[in-house]
C-alpha cells in the first residue's frame, strides 16, 4: 500500500478581528458562553476562561438589540484585560439584531432557517417556482444591506445552518434531507458571491453525526461545482456531556477533519465552556496520525469487522483516537463491528467504548442517548443539574433517546428523532415533547423533570415504548 499523505481542503482566507482564519492559517479553536450578555462582568470572565484555555474565538447570544449593544462593553472590558479575542455575536429570528451586531461584533453569526423565514411550524407548503422566487427575493432585499453594514465596518459573517431549524420553505420543497441543508447554505451564498462580500464563515450543524458528516460533504462539492471556497465551521450540535458527548464529537468532527475538511471547529458539551477547548485541541493535534489509522484500518476490513490497535495509556486519548479514526468508515456503512484492541485496559472497556463509538455513528444503539445542548444565554434553568436528575432516572432504559434543550432556537427541530424532548420555553418555563408533539407546556422548572418522567413511565405501561 502506498504511504498515506494528509492535505488539508484550501479555503479562502478570512479576518476575524485580529485573527485569520482559512487559507494556510491553523485550525482554530472556539466556544460560546452561557451568560446572559446583559451580565457584562460574566461575559468578560467566561470569555477570559475560554481564552486561557487555549480559545481563540468566542461567541455570545444576542436575542435582542440590547445584548448586542452590550457587546461593545463586553470587548471593552476584554481588551482592558489585556484579551483581544475576536467576538461573535449568535443571532436568530430577528435579522433587524444582526444589523446591530454588526456594529460591534468582529463576526456576526446568522442562521439562514430563520433569518427572514418565520420560526419553523413544521407546515408543509407548496410553493410555484415564481412564489419560491419571490421568496428568495424577499431574502436578498433583507440580507444585502446587512452585507453592507458589515462592509462598512470590516465584519465578518457565518452562515450558520442547523439541521435543527431549517425553515418550512426549505422542508416543503426539499424534506428533511442533506440537499436541503446544502441549499439553505447556498441561497445565502449566492447573494455574497453576487455582493462581492468574501468575508464569509460557514457551518453546517446537525445532532446526528451521519447527517452532519454526509451533508458537510455535500456542501463541499456544490461550493466547488459554483467555484467557491468559502471557510468551514465545524461541530457536532447538542453532542451531551462526558464520555458520550466526546465520542460523538470525535467522531462527526474527527471523520471531517481526517479528509482535511474545516478551518474551525467547536465541541459542543453540556458542560462549562472553557472544557470544551481541551478536547478541541486533542482533536486538531490528532489528525495527521488518525487520518493514517483510517486508511489503514479501512484496508484491513474483514468479515464486516474494523479492528484497530492502539498502544495508548491515557483513556481519554484512546477514545478520542479511536472514535476519530473509525467513525467515518461506520457513517459510510463500509462495516458494522469494531474490535479496539490496546494493552493495560480490560476487554470490557473496551467493548464499552467500541459500542460507544457505533452508537455515535448511528450503527448499534446499547444504551439511552441523550441530545443535549452546550447552553448559552438563552437557557433558562440549570441545565447541568437537569442532565445529571435526567440521567440517573433513565440510563437504564435501552435505546431510548432523550433531548434536553436549553431552549426553542433547535429544539423541537434538533430532537426530531428523539422520542423525548425536555425544551426550555421561558423563564423557569419548560415544554415536553413526544417526537415532534408538544404534550405539556409552561411547566414550571422545578417540576419539569418529575414530570417528563411520569411521562415516560406511562407511556411504558401503555406499552408506547
Amino acid at each position: 500500500m502506498a504511504p498515506f499523505k494528509y492535505t488539508r481542503r484550501r479555503s479562502s482566507e478570512v479576518r476575524i478581528g485580529g485573527t485569520l482564519l482559512g487559507g494556510d492559517n491553523p485550525i482554530r479553536l472556539q466556544s460560546m458562553t452561557n451568560t446572559s450578555t446583559l451580565d457584562t462582568e460574566g461575559c468578560i470572565a467566561q470569555a477570559k476562561r475560554i481564552v486561557d484555555a487555549g480559545g481563540e474565538i468566542v461567541r455570545l447570544t444576542t436575542q435582542g438589540t440590547r445584548e448586542a449593544e452590550n457587546l461593545k462593553g463586553i470587548k471593552e472590558g476584554l481588551m482592558a484585560a489585556g484579551y483581544d479575542v475576536p467576538l461573535v455575536a449568535d443571532v436568530h429570528f430577528n435579522a433587524a439584531v444582526a444589523d446591530v451586531a454588526a456594529l460591534y461584533a468582529d463576526k456576526v453569526r446568522i442562521n439562514p432557517g430563520n433569518y427572514v423565514d418565520p420560526g419553523r411550524k413544521f407546515k408543509h407548503i407548496d410553493y410555484t417556482d415564481e412564489e419560491y422566487a419571490a421568496e428568495l427575493k424577499k431574502i436578498e432585499e433583507r440580507f444585502v444591506p446587512f452585507l453592507n453594514i458589515c462592509k462598512a465596518h470590516h465584519r465578518a459573517i457565518r452562515i450558520g445552518v442547523n439541521h435543527g431549524s431549517l425553515s418550512d420553505r426549505i422542508m416543503s420543497r426539499y424534506g428533511d434531507t442533506p440537499a436541503g441543508m446544502v441549499e439553505s447554505c447556498m441561497e445565502f451564498l449566492r447573494i455574497c458571491v453576487k455582493e462581492q462580500f468574501t468575508d464569509v464563515v460557514i457551518s453546517i450543524k446537525a445532532s446526528n453525526t451521519v447527517v452532519m458528516v454526509r451533508t458537510v460533504r455535500l456542501l463541499v462539492a456544490e461550493m466547488d461545482k459554483e467555484g467557491m471556497a468559502f471557510p468551514l465551521h465545524l461541530g457536532v450540535t447538542e453532542a451531551g456531556e462526558g464520555e458520550d458527548g466526546r465520542i460523538k464529537s470525535a467522531v462527526g468532527i474527527g471523520a471531517l477533519l481526517c479528509e482535511g475538511i474545516g478551518d474551525t471547529i467547536r465541541v459542543s458539551l453540556s458542560e462549562a465552556p472553557e472544557r470544551e477547548i481541551p478536547v478541541a485541541r486533542r482533536l486538531v493535534d490528532f489528525i495527521e496520525e488518525c487520518a493514517g489509522i483510517r486508511e489503514q484500518a479501512k484496508a484491513s476490513i474483514a468479515d464486516d469487522t474494523v479492528t484497530v490497535e492502539f498502544a495508548e495509556t491515557d483513556w481519554e486519548t484512546l477514545q478520542l483516537k479511536a472514535a476519530m479514526a473509525v467513525g467515518a468508515l461506520f457513517i459510510d456503512g463500509l462495516a458494522h463491528q469494531l474490535v479496539i484492541k490496546n494493552d493495560g485496559f480490560t476487554e470490557e472497556k473496551l467493548t464499552e467504548l467500541s459500542d460507544a463509538i457505533l452508537q455515535a455513528a448511528r450503527v448499534k444503539f446499547t444504551k439511552t442517548e441523550y441530545i443535549s445542548c452546550p447552553g448559552c444565554g438563552r437557557t433558562l434553568y440549570d441545565l447541568e443539574s437537569t442532565i445529571a436528575r435526567i440521567k440517573a432516572a433513565t440510563s437504564h432504559l435501552k435505546s431510548l433517546k432523550i433531548a434536553i434543550m436549553g431552549c426553542i432556537v433547535n429544539g423541537p427541530g434538533e430532537m426530531a428523532d428523539a422520542d423525548y424532548g425536555y425544551v426550555g420555553a421561558g423563564v423557569g418555563k419548560v415544554s415536553l415533547y413526544r417526537q415532534k408533539e408538544c404534550v405539556e407546556k409552561n411547566i414550571p422548572a422545578e417540576e419539569a423533570v418529575d414530570h417528563l418522567l411520569k411521562l415516560i413511565e406511562d407511556d411504558k405501561n401503555s406499552a408506547k415504548i
